[in-house]
């Protein structure tokens, strides 16, 4: 029987800021040291603030019912293909059209 993946959220500094799919915690918990995501949310703003400003605490748990919903409803949206690692943004991004584009 395969065990179909789990919804994680990563919150930085405590706050829920993207949701993703993971076999396990342990494994949402690798994301959070990737170099790659890293330097993609340092990039991004919301509001006029980056995402993570390099030293805020990141952090993965289990999402909300809510926070599942979003990535679900992402996911239906996506354009992206199968197997490809989908991140859900639970806040509003600023320049999404821009970050889009570059996509």
């Amino acid at each position: 029987m395969m065990l179909l993946p789990a919804i994680f959220t990563l919150d930085i500094d405590g706050r829920p800021t993207l949701a993703f799919e993971a076999k396990n915690l342990r494994e949402s918990q690798q994301l959070c040291h990737e170099h790659w995501l890293r330097q993609d949310i340092a990039g991004l703003m919301s509001n006029g603030e980056p995402l993570w400003d390099g030293k805020a605490r990141l952090r993965s748990r289990r999402s909300t019912e809510n926070e599942i919903a979003a990535y679900r409803k992402a996911a239906r949206d996506s354009k992206q293909t199968e197997g490809d690692l989908l991140l859900a943004y639970l806040v509003v991004l600023d320049d999404l059209q821009d970050a889009s584009d570059k996509a």
